[in-house]
């Protein structure tokens, strides 16, 4: 008898959907373009607030997350937010 393996979706560093057997480590917001914790208490309370969750995705890692263009939660992840803020700041002038 084989066995199932639940498929999971995440998003590749093309920003293409994939499927994996091994769940994701990160998740993410398509819309706003950030990624966090699965823990994290600001996309928790807005999946909760507005009852949906057609814009979350997920990521196996950071670096993933990353080269699709998405940048840290400033919640869950605030010290990586404030490197990458930092960054954008500077190729803004």
């Amino acid at each position: 008898m084989k066995a199932e393996h639940k498929a999971y979706t995440l998003i590749g560093p093309d920003r293409k959907p994939y499927q994996s057997i091994t769940p994701g480590t990160l998740g993410g917001n398509r819309k706003g373009k950030i990624y966090g914790r699965l823990d994290c208490r600001a996309a928790i309370s807005a999946i909760e607030k507005w009852g949906t969750t057609k814009e979350r995705v997920f990521f196996a890692d950071e670096q993933t997350a990353i080269a699709a263009g998405y940048r840290p939660c400033g919640s869950c992840m605030r010290e990586k937010y404030a490197i990458w803020k930092e960054e954008k700041q500077k190729e803004g002038k």
